[in-house]
């Protein structure tokens, strides 16, 4: 059986050793190497390695440096963050750096499972927890708010509705049926979302939209 090759990088030990005994327990997974930092993780990450699991804040090189250096050295590697809730800020360098995925720390195993299984597969994952809580402090700030669309937005169709849907969680299918639109349509919303936004996936999609006020989410 073909495994996925997960790399570890966190400066608390303790930290990765949960995680390696977490994952230890799914027979697709394989833990293949570990680092304390960036500069750890360029030097040991080697060529095997399928996923990187990166902290954001890390002493001598963070997550952020960490990712733009693997990728320019491994392009076919796909990293997926370790967050907590205070990281926020760093989303949109992260996913510039070419981050495919946010998990929370606190996340059982179960989200984490999903996390990689998702991006090893060629998608992105967003905790949706991360999410809400992104949702809510942009809603908390009025001034914001206040702005409005002013990015040069043009929605066509259901494009804002599917957006709005897209920045909750929902799945295409689920957008589909909460809309009573084909799957076919939603589809074509979501790529032409991406290309209006100048976005090149649906995390940075995601990040856009609430950064710049496109949609309200109650």
């Amino acid at each position: 059986m073909e495994t996925i090759k997960i790399f570890v990088v966190d400066d608390h030990e303790m930290f990765r050793e949960g995680v390696k005994l977490m994952l230890s327990k799914t027979p697709e997974f394989e833990i293949i190497g570990e680092a304390q930092d960036g500069k750890q993780c360029l030097d040991n990450i080697g060529s095997n390695a399928q996923i990187v699991l990166m902290d954001i804040s890390m002493p001598e090189m963070n997550g952020i440096e960490a990712t733009q250096k693997v990728l320019e050295k491994n392009p076919d590697l796909k990293i997926i963050a370790l967050s907590m809730f205070g990281d926020e800020d760093y989303y949109y360098k992260m996913i510039h750096s070419g981050v495919k995925g946010f998990v929370l720390k606190e996340a059982g195993s179960k989200e984490l499972e999903s996390a990689i299984k998702e991006v090893y597969n060629g998608g992105n994952f967003f905790s949706q927890e991360l999410l809400r809580n992104i949702i809510v402090n942009a809603g908390d700030n009025k001034a914001t708010n206040n702005k409005g669309n002013k990015v040069g937005v043009v929605f066509e169709g259901n494009e804002k509705e599917v957006l709005r849907l897209i920045c909750t969680g929902m799945s295409n299918k689920e957008v589909s049926e909460e809309l009573s639109i084909t799957l076919e349509n939603v589809d074509a919303c979501r790529t032409n979302l991406l290309h209006k936004t100048n976005s090149k996936s649906i995390i940075s999609l995601i990040m856009f939209a609430i950064k710049n006020n496109l949609v309200q989410i109650n």
